[in-house]
């Protein structure tokens, strides 16, 4: 007997990367964090956390958090909204505007895969909407589809693309519901769609403090909306949806952007030196404005390569469905991890 709804008891549910223990030895590249450590301002504030911060309820609002936000992106402090990861705000966002009648969730494919598994805890109707081969945005197929709820991640994963603001102001205008934009990787890039939330008030940006700025273990996101919006979500949220050490930590990282953009701009060096080695030993590497490359093995060998990796202790991300079951998404590592991920992946091809 199933105790359970009957969406959930037949849904799949969704796979997190392997996370070997810490001070394993393991080459972890499957999860596309930040290889560097988090701003040592970031350091001192938790070396300063009080007890008191901990015997209370935190703000529910991280007002402390929003403010910082505010200052370094120019954006009003009312119009920003946090959560425990932007897969916090992701799930409440489904939550809020989806059902499984009439209000669907769309969003182009391949992309992260969390998007269907929230719609099917909900559950809501899901269309996925293709992306061609050569991941040109699928605009007049995402506008027909009607969502309640249009989702598309820029940068993209697991492809690393980049959608033009033009098309996302284009789908901003044309969608008949929100347009929630997804830039867990905008810190890689060369642009954001930030603009778009003061010209649509159906526009909301999500981002995250995992991959830029070095605190995946934190769980810290922000999405940014007309305060109309964000009204609305606020009613859905938990109460203490954020804890006080991440609106303390958060605050300090968001307040030292010379150290994290001094991290981003040595990440993307790698990207380019990881890509140029991927491509000399015959993978096929699409151009990436994330932190991390989806490379394509010139036997088409990903599984068995992805397997091999795994034995000599490097981990690397393997999607089993079509269209990405030939390819391995790799994050991008320090200099002497990259290193050592293309040492090994010389030797298996000359095995």
């Amino acid at each position: 007997m199933s105790y359970v709804r009957p969406n959930i008891a037949a849904m799949a549910g969704y796979v997190p990367g392997e996370q070997p223990r810490p001070g394993s030895g393991i080459l972890k590249l499957n999860s596309n964090e930040n290889p560097y450590p988090p701003s040592p301002q970031v350091i001192e504030a938790l070396r300063q956390v009080e007890p008191e911060l901990l015997r209370r309820y935190p703000d529910p609002f991280a007002r402390q958090f929003c403010q910082a936000i505010a200052e370094v992106l120019d954006v009003p402090a009312d119009w920003i909204i946090v959560g425990n990861g932007s897969d916090d705000l992701l799930n409440l966002l489904v939550r809020a505007c989806a059902d499984d009648v009439a209000r669907s969730i769309v969003y182009p494919t391949p992309t992260y895969v969390l998007y269907r598994t929230l719609a099917a805890v909900q559950p809501a109707t899901v269309v996925e909407v293709p992306y061609p081969d050569d991941f040109q945005f699928p605009l007049k197929e995402l506008v027909a589809a009607q969502g309640a709820i249009t989702v598309i991640a820029s940068p993209n994963s697991p492809s690393g693309h980049g959608v033009a603001l033009a098309d996302l102001r284009a789908l901003a205008q044309q969608a008949s519901g929100l347009v929630v934009v997804d830039e867990a990787y905008v810190d890689f890039a060369e642009g954001s769609a930030l603009s778009l939330v003061q010209e649509f008030d159906n526009a909301m940006v999500l981002r995250t403090l995992s991959k830029g700025y070095g605190l995946a273990g934190l769980r810290l996101g922000f999405g940014i909306a007309n305060p109309a919006l964000l009204a609305d979500l606020f009613k859905v949220k938990d109460s203490y949806n954020v804890d006080a050490l991440a609106i303390a930590l958060g605050t300090a990282a968001i307040r030292d952007q010379a150290y994290k953009n001094a991290c981003v701009s040595q990440i993307k060096a790698s990207r380019a030196t990881l890509t140029q080695s991927l491509r000399q030993l015959g993978f096929k590497v699409l151009e990436s404005h994330g932190n991390f490359v989806l490379a394509t093995p010139p036997q088409g060998n990903a599984e068995q390569l992805y397997l091999a990796l795994k034995k000599q202790g490097i981990l690397v991300r393997y999607f089993k469905q079509p269209r990405l079951d030939d390819k391995l998404r790799i994050s991008v590592g320090t200099e002497e991890q990259n290193h050592a991920l293309i040492a090994a992946l010389t030797h298996l091809k000359n095995c």
